[in-house]
């Protein structure tokens, strides 16, 4: 990969990594301490954002808010970008971000929200963050979002997120060719399960950071064009996706670190090379044991709350839904091309 002299990631410049690590390490978030974004006004509400005279529509008044006159109503649907940045906090959630590659958030008062309103303001969410460009894949809905759920179709190819199994470490789209790289990922919990369901997620650098400690050859090793090959996806004697290969390790073009890795056994090919068996390996024991304490991070969301992130590591432990409710665990995903930016937004 190519990488600037100056970067941390340069394995020449280790006074650059060090302040790099320093700061990293003192902003990383645990268990114990982990930082939640609320989005406090969703509709009904009224918020003033305009001083014409412009009058209510009444059907959607609230009788327990009052009626401002210089107020319109702003429900998700009809939120722009100026809109979004004057009622949502995006400052801090690009602020979090920009520390740690990912942020929690929780949209307050969600229970009232149906599917469709929630998609709505999700796309509207991460319009209003910088990122625009969706991953539409063959699993995806018309909005290009994906909706997970347990499907009780079978067919010849069964695709883990859409069970109740327990779904493995990996960064998402590490099939993609380069060229369709996910460099952004939000997740968004509508139902969660009735039981079991949990995510874990691991910041990427942090990976990183241990195993360039342990080893700097590993970097190295996990950086080459030939790293981790993902065969093709044939279904019916149908090509649905050609074979990719690429590194573990890579670049943004905001010269930030990209993580492409996935934990499964089955259908991935790893180099034979003895640093990278062994980095692969030393992973795999950082992920499962979660050591050193702090570097997993343990979420169960609940309805209307959320995560968007820099395309981190995650996984989903096994659940069952309640066979006597009719609403089962929902979550909508978004997969971006477009980088969260790199700086916060100017106000």
């Amino acid at each position: 990969m190519q990488i600037h002299t100056h970067s941390p990631f340069n394995l020449n410049n280790d006074i650059a990594y060090q302040e790099w690590r320093k700061i990293k390490l003192a902003n990383a978030n645990t268990n114990h301490h982990l930082p939640i974004i609320t989005i406090k006004k969703t509709p009904p509400h009224f918020y003033q954002v305009s001083n014409n005279n412009q009058s209510l529509n009444s059907q959607h008044c609230s009788t327990t808010q009052t009626r401002l006159k210089n107020d319109i109503a702003i429900y998700p649907e009809n939120l722009t970008d100026t809109h979004f940045d004057e009622i949502f906090p995006i400052n801090d959630i690009l602020s979090e971000c920009h520390k740690n590659n990912y942020c929690f958030y929780k949209v307050a008062d969600s229970h009232h929200l149906s599917t469709e309103t929630t998609k709505r303001l999700i796309h509207k969410l991460a319009h209003a963050c910088g990122i625009r460009k969706l991953d539409s894949n063959i699993c995806a809905d018309k909005d290009s979002l994906t909706s997970i759920y347990k499907k009780n179709e079978k067919n010849d190819r069964e695709y883990i997120p859409y069970t109740n199994k327990k779904l493995s470490w990996h960064t998402d789209g590490y099939y993609n060719p380069h060229n369709k790289t996910i460099y952004s990922m939000l997740l968004h919990c509508h139902k969660p399960a009735e039981h079991g369901g949990e995510s874990a997620f691991v910041d990427h650098e942090l990976v990183y950071i241990l195993l360039r400690d342990k080893n700097p050859d590993w970097i190295k090793a996990l950086s080459t064009s030939k790293a981790m090959t993902i065969p093709a996806n044939i279904l019916n004697n149908k090509v649905i996706r050609k074979e990719q290969t690429g590194p573990v390790f890579s670049m943004t073009p905001q010269g930030r670190l990209h993580m492409r890795y996935s934990a499964r056994t089955k259908n991935i090919i790893w180099q034979q090379d003895k640093d990278i068996q062994a980095a692969k390996d030393y992973i795999k024991h950082l992920l499962d044991t979660g050591s050193p304490n702090g570097l997993v991070i343990n979420r169960k969301l609940k309805s209307g709350e959320g995560i968007i992130t820099r395309n981190i590591l995650h996984c989903r432990k096994a659940f069952e839904d309640d066979v006597s409710h009719t609403d089962h665990r929902l979550f909508f995903r978004g997969r971006f091309y477009d980088e969260l930016p790199a700086t916060i937004k100017a106000v």
